[in-house]
C-alpha cells in the first residue's frame, strides 16, 4: 500500500469501471470514470486544487501569510472541496450558497471550517454567482477565484482526467460528461481531440427551464466564460437532453452494477445510455462517463428508497448537488 504525505495527494488517478451491463446494446462498452474516490467524495476536488495553487502561483494567496479570505459561490462540491484545501491551506473561506441546498452540503462544509454566506433559494446557483460578484467587488481584498471563468479549471481536466483517461482506455471513441461550469467537458474535450481527433464529445444538459442537480441549460441564459473562451460550441460534437426523472431513474440503475453515485452521475449514464442507442448495431464503441460524486451526500433526498414521483418534485426546491 502507497503511503502520501498529504490528502492533496491523493486527489486524481480515479478508476474506471466496467458497467456495460446497463448499455443498451452489446456492441457498446459503456465506462465510468469514477470521481467519488477523490478525498471528499467528488471531481471538484481536482478544481480546488487547481484553482488555489493557481491563484498561489500568480501572487493572489500567499501561503502563510495570515488573514487571507477567498470567496466563491457554490451549491455544494466545490465549496466542499475548496473548504478542504483552504483548511490545510490555512486561508478563510467564504462560500455564497443557496438557503435550499441539502443538510449534507450545509454540514459539510461546516466540517472544512468554511464560513457560508445565504443567498435567495429561488434563485439557485445563478442567484449564488450574482451575489458572490457584488460581495467580491465591495471587498477588493478578498480572493474570488470564479471557478466559472477561471482558466485553471478546465485545465487541470487538460493536465490530468484527460491524460489519465485515454491512458485507461485508449480504445475510446465517445466522451460523455454533464455540463455544469463546462470545466470537464472543455479540458477532457480539448486533451482528447489533440490527441485523438476522431473521439465524439457529448455534453449532457437539462431542458430549458428545468433543473437537474448539478448540471445546466445554456439556454437558460448563463453561459460560463470557460465554455465560451474554449470554443465550447465548436469543440462539442453533440448536446444530449436528460430531464430530472430520467436522472433519478438512471441513479437508482447505477446501483445495479454496485454503484451508488450522485444525482448527476445518474443524469451522465442516462446521457451515455442515449448515446450507445445511437450507435449503429455494424459497429462497436466504447463511451467513458464522468461519474461526479458519490451517493452518501445525497441521502436526504430519498432518491434511492422514496416513490420517484415525491423526490422529483423534492428536487424542484432542493438543491442537491
Amino acid at each position: 500500500m502507497a503511503r502520501y504525505e498529504s490528502v492533496l495527494d491523493l486527489i486524481g488517478n480515479t478508476p474506471v469501471v466496467d458497467v456495460s451491463a446497463l448499455s443498451p446494446k452489446p456492441n457498446v462498452t459503456i465506462l465510468a470514470k469514477l470521481e467519488g474516490h477523490n478525498p471528499t467524495g467528488s471531481v471538484k476536488d481536482r478544481v480546488a486544487l487547481s484553482l488555489i495553487e493557481a491563484a498561489e502561483k500568480d501572487g493572489q494567496l500567499v501561503p502563510g501569510k495570515p488573514g487571507q479570505t477567498l470567496i466563491e459561490p457554490s451549491s455544494g462540491n466545490t465549496g466542499i472541496a475548496l473548504a478542504m484545501v483552504c483548511r490545510l491551506r490555512g486561508y478563510h473561506l467564504k462560500v455564497v450558497l443557496p438557503t435550499n441546498v441539502s443538510p449534507e452540503r450545509r454540514q459539510l462544509l461546516l466540517a472544512f471550517g468554511a464560513e457560508i454566506i445565504d443567498s435567495p433559494g429561488n434563485e439557485g446557483s445563478n442567484g449564488a454567482v450574482r451575489l458572490a460578484q457584488s460581495l467580491s467587488e465591495a471587498n477588493p481584498s478578498w480572493v474570488f477565484l470564479y471557478q466559472y471563468a477561471n482558466p485553471a479549471n478546465p485545465l487541470i481536466h487538460y493536465k490530468t482526467t484527460g491524460p489519465e483517461i485515454l491512458a485507461d482506455v485508449p480504445e475510446i471513441t465517445h466522451f460523455v460528461a454533464g455540463l455544469g461550469t463546462s470545466g470537464t467537458l472543455m479540458g477532457v474535450g480539448r486533451y482528447l481531440k489533440e490527441h485523438r481527433p476522431e473521439v465524439q464529445i457529448w455534453a449532457v444538459e437539462p431542458p430549458s427551464g428545468e433543473m437537474v442537480d448539478g448540471l445546466r441549460s445554456l439556454d437558460d441564459g448563463y453561459v460560463p466564460p470557460i465554455f465560451t473562451d474554449n470554443d465550447g460550441e465548436h469543440l462539442l460534437d453533440r448536446k444530449v437532453i436528460v430531464r430530472p426523472r430520467e436522472s433519478i431513474e438512471w441513479t437508482r440503475r447505477l446501483t445495479e452494477v454496485g454503484l451508488f453515485v450522485g444525482l448527476s452521475s445518474g443524469a451522465a449514464m442516462a446521457g451515455a445510455v442515449k448515446c450507445a442507442a445511437a450507435i449503429d448495431d455494424a459497429d462497436s464503441a466504447t463511451i467513458v462517463t464522468i461519474i461526479a460524486d458519490d451517493g452518501w451526500k445525497y441521502l436526504s433526498t430519498g432518491a434511492w428508497s422514496d416513490d420517484i414521483d415525491d423526490v422529483v418534485e423534492r428536487a424542484k426546491a432542493t438543491i442537491y448537488f
